[in-house]
């Protein structure tokens, strides 16, 4: 595995901080198949718990080729991050080029107050080793 550099965004009192990493055992450039995984900090630094409901992602390859993903939390799991605490996770992404993309959206909740945000994910680069140079 090759980590990539991390990436970050911040919306009101919440970063999150993504770091990719290329998976060469997983992928297959013969058979048009790249595979990543990255590594998602979420930060609250607010004073009231946050909860992450759904999330919204699309993944551009480097043809420009895009698909949009939609569905409930991350890695089944909707969780609630306290007040000066984080939550982490790791997924991974598909290609059939061997560079692209991805950004996206969390849908969260402040749970005592029922009030709904948008939380930032960066636009992050999936770069793999046989790809001449980094283009995004």
């Amino acid at each position: 595995m090759t980590s990539l550099p991390a990436f970050t965004a911040h919306t009101g009192d919440v970063t999150v901080n993504v770091r990719p990493f290329w998976v060469d055992e997983h992928s297959d450039p013969e058979e048009h198949r790249y595979v990543w995984l990255y590594h998602v900090l979420i930060e609250n630094r607010g004073k009231e718990s946050i909860q992450l409901l759904s999330r919204s992602w699309t993944i551009t390859d480097d043809r420009g080729g895009r698909e949009d993903v939609h569905g409930e939390g991350v890695v089944g799991e909707q969780p609630v991050i306290a007040p000066d605490s984080s939550y982490q996770y790791t997924s991974g992404a598909e290609l059939k080029t061997p560079s692209g993309f991805m950004e996206g959206l969390y849908h969260m909740v402040t749970p005592a107050s029922g009030h709904r945000f948008d939380v930032t994910v960066p636009v992050f680069s999936l770069d793999s080793p046989h790809h001449m140079g980094m283009t995004h």
